[in-house]
């Protein structure tokens, strides 16, 4: 099946109907669905050549990597070709690429090309000398590390003006997610799509992995504890394929994460014993652009000015719950002594469900923002929000926060496996009360949740607005 990514594969869709060359960029997390969405968009054309480079190893160089280039154009009907040099395979690729309407893949393009200073350059001279020439050809050149591709090809002043559009795949909203249960996602309950959901995130690999007959806890055993299927695993590779012999470097960044809701750089260095400078800071914008962690931003109520500080948090379900659940578990997996059913009635499996369910809602803020009937313009700023101590006000985090010109909406997210009580009233009156208002705002709090409420909290009547987010997987 091919689910979600309508607006995205219009936008691919619409680069054809022109009357010059398109260059398009994808980008995104590994398994995010670019290789899937190229396929589909590949229906559309007569004519397609595409191209994979090597993950890197230790015996992958770029010679390597050209000879596979060459295997694969042979592949495709290519003569075979000697392969010594780039540019004598993409003179090769533009000849058979002069007329017609043509689709020309190169996927994980970072992995074909950083290991050659001269790749770039001798692809932007095909661009310009052979691709272009074609009014009816689509190049597209993905990867999953973005920040590559921002550095050498978006902000590279050798592609500068050439590139005609960029997609950066997110993950699929929660309405989309809830299609992978395929006929039977309507007998299925909100709460064991939640389940699975805290687990694989909006990702559509991990999602088509389910079995939709089999219950949540079912398929999370036969995807995650044992020690060949394919989330055990998972981790050790994405580090692997995208961060190579850095790989450590990245893995203790997002484990000193795994169990906070955010951090900001300075305690990330404390936690992970390194020094707060600019090396620490491109590790987090690499991890930041692959789609793994998110650097949320607060600002000023009042000024409506951004601040300087910033948090991260780590927006990935599956790499909080692999760290989380399996790795600390990795040596009883293995010698298949690890009874998985005890986790889900443990305090620490709600806590994480809590952190979990956090990340859902702030992936689908839209769809929070049509049941709460605020349009997108009215939105001045939202997410996760941190109020810093000073001698003139207290500390204050709130889950979630939407400015308006003259409205607050503090949203409250609780993940419980019982309804919730009127404690959460009093907890969030306290945020009300430190959060340091300009006159003339209205504050407006919401509570969103999955297990229930009860019936007290509803007649207290403190919250604007109670959504059960069950009813956004229905």
């Amino acid at each position: 099946m091919f689910i979600g990514r309508k607006e995205e594969l219009k936008l691919l869709q619409g680069q054809m109907n022109r009357n010059f060359a398109s260059f398009i960029v994808i980008k995104g997390r590994r398994r995010i669905g670019k290789s899937r969405l190229i396929r589909e968009l590949s229906k559309k054309f007569k004519r397609k050549f595409s191209f994979t480079g090597l993950p890197p190893t230790d015996e992958t160089t770029s010679t390597s990597q050209k000879e596979e280039f060459a295997r694969q154009m042979k592949k495709q009907g290519f003569p075979e070709l000697v392969a010594d040099d780039w540019g004598n395979l993409f003179w090769a690729l533009g000849k058979e690429a002069e007329k017609g309407t043509i689709l020309i893949v190169l996927d994980e393009i970072s992995w074909m090309g950083s290991k050659d200073p001269l790749f770039l350059g001798k692809l932007k001279v095909a661009w310009d000398q052979y691709f272009e020439s074609n009014p009816n050809l689509v190049l597209i050149v993905a990867s999953s590390i973005s920040n590559w591709i921002n550095k050498n090809i978006l902000k590279n002043t050798g592609f500068l003006g050439r590139v005609d559009l960029t997609l950066t795949l997110d993950e699929l909203s929660i309405k989309e997610c809830s299609d992978f249960w395929g006929k039977r996602k309507d007998s299925i309950s909100p709460l064991e799509k939640l389940k699975i959901l805290s687990v694989t995130g909006g990702v559509p690999k991990y999602l088509s992995l389910i079995d939709p007959k089999q219950t949540a806890e079912e398929n999370i055993k036969q995807l995650c504890f044992s020690e060949s299927v394919f989330l055990f695993n998972e981790f050790d590779r994405i580090f692997h394929d995208l961060f190579s012999k850095r790989s450590s470097i990245y893995k203790d960044i997002v484990e000193a994460l795994s169990t906070t809701p955010s951090l900001d750089q300075a305690e990330i260095c404390r936690r992970t014993n390194r020094s707060n400078g600019r090396i620490v800071s491109e590790y987090l914008t690499d991890l930041k652009e692959a789609g793994f962690l998110s650097a949320d931003f607060t600002w000023d109520i009042k000024t409506r000015e951004t601040s300087k500080l910033r948090k991260y948090r780590l927006r990935d379900n599956y790499l909080r719950f692999y760290l989380k659940y399996i790795l600390p578990n990795k040596e009883q997996i293995l010698r298949g002594n690890f009874k998985e059913g005890s986790l889900y009635g443990s305090t620490s499996w709600e806590s994480i469900m809590g952190l979990q369910f956090e990340n859902l809602v702030v992936h689908n803020r839209h769809d929070l923002m049509e049941r709460l009937s605020i349009s997108p313009e009215e939105c001045l700023y939202d997410g996760p929000f941190f109020q810093t101590k000073t001698e003139r006000r207290k500390g204050c985090q709130i889950d979630y926060l939407i400015q308006t010109k003259n409205t607050l909406y503090l949203c409250e997210i609780k993940f419980s496996k019982n309804p919730i009580g009127v404690q959460v009233i009093e907890d969030v009156r306290k945020k009300v009360e430190n959060l340091f208002l300009p006159k003339l705002i209205s504050v407006r709090p919401v509570l969103i949740h999955v297990g229930g409420v009860r019936q007290n909290v509803v007649e207290e009547d403190y919250f604007d607005a109670i959504v059960d987010w069950t009813e956004f997987l229905l």
